[in-house]
């Protein structure tokens, strides 16, 4: 275990929940209320912001998400990778639980609920993009909240960092064609060229300029990496939320005629959370892992890098897509679904332990 990778677990696992993160789902509700009703005073002003674009990318949301993205980017220590043996049954049920299970048991739910059960109750012209959205939010596990979650259950926090640090390099390599696969077997045709360039947008380039702002900031020592830190959060709260007031705006005509839909949309976004975080959960019991890996696996199963998944989706479908709305629905239902998780591994502990061979 390097000294670094064990000082950056151990300040995730210290570091408190924020007040922004804690009441998420506040805000959240806000930049809707004054999305729709900036939208509606101002829709010339929203209707410039959405011409502002290159090659179908929207230049004023590819830099709030490059804000948004690269101060979470930068707390992950790609050196963790050479810890993920220590907890190889962990491990592997994070990777078979995010990347075999999430992201094909949401396009199963999407289908279910999308095109039948409330189709019905649904704009016809935007099931696609509902479905879309809802795949698009499964396939790229949390990169940050995560830490979070892990701190509430009292997480192993070096194997919290490593299945982040593990993730995170999956995911520069799978989310395209994992993403691409799912459309197509949804019948939602994508062009491949779009989907390729957003994730050299919204992942390999803020990774790359994550882990270099990383790598200068900590050669000036450790106190001018948390202090940068400190001053980077704010500006990357702000990005989130102004994000968040934009899509509103573009998608305030659509809620004020069906209010219904994010209700409809957050059905099996909460189902997929309570069925994954679950059998990540029941995995790692099967298999004997501690309480404190099996809490942070089940939980970074249930979450999502929601601002990849808006960011992908405004890019590949439009700031007026439904594709954009189901995915900031994700972020609307985070921290309370979360913490409900949270709950339930806390004080099932006794009944875990109970079923686990102690190594």
């Amino acid at each position: 275990m390097s000294a670094q990778c064990e000082v950056t677990a151990k300040r995730a696992a210290a570091a408190p929940m924020s007040l922004f993160e804690r009441y998420l789902t506040v805000w959240v509700f806000l930049c809707i209320v004054a999305g729709i009703a900036l939208g509606q005073l101002a829709p010339a002003v929203f209707q410039a912001v959405g011409r502002m674009e290159v090659a179908q990318v929207n230049l004023p949301v590819g830099l709030l998400i490059w804000v948004m993205v690269i101060p979470m980017l930068v707390k992950v220590d790609f050196g963790a990778l050479g810890q993920v043996r220590q907890h190889m049954r962990g491990i592997g049920v994070t990777l078979f639980v995010n990347w075999l299970v999430k992201p094909f048991s949401m396009a199963l739910l999407a289908w279910v609920f999308i095109r039948h059960v409330f189709a019905d109750w649904l704009p016809a012209n935007q099931l696609d993009s509902y479905v879309a959205g809802l795949i698009l939010l499964a396939a790229a596990p949390c990169t940050a909240m995560v830490f979070v979650w892990s701190r509430l259950t009292g997480g192993d926090p070096l194997f919290t960092l490593s299945q982040v640090a593990l993730n995170d390099s999956i995911m520069v390599v799978a989310f395209a064609p994992l993403v691409g696969l799912l459309l197509g077997m949804s019948a939602i045709i994508v062009p491949w060229a779009t989907l390729v360039t957003s994730v050299v947008l919204y992942i390999v380039i803020p990774v790359a300029l994550a882990q270099w702002l990383r790598k200068a900031l900590l050669q000036k020592g450790q106190g001018a990496f948390d202090a940068a830190m400190e001053r980077l959060g704010p500006f990357s709260i702000a990005a989130l939320l102004v994000t968040l007031v934009l899509l509103f705006a573009f998608q305030g005509e659509a809620i004020l005629k069906q209010p219904l839909v994010i209700d409809m949309l957050a059905v099996p976004i909460l189902i997929q959370v309570v069925f994954n975080s679950g059998l990540a959960y029941w995995l790692n019991r099967a298999v004997g892992e501690q309480h404190s890996v099996a809490c942070p696996s089940a939980l970074i199963g249930a979450s999502n890098f929601f601002e990849l998944a808006v960011a992908a989706a405004i890019s590949l479908f439009g700031f007026n897509s439904g594709a954009a709305l189901a995915t900031v629905v994700g972020v609307l239902i985070e921290v309370p679904v979360m913490l409900a998780v949270v709950a339930v591994v806390n004080r099932s502990k006794g009944w875990y332990e109970r079923g686990t061979i102690k190594a």
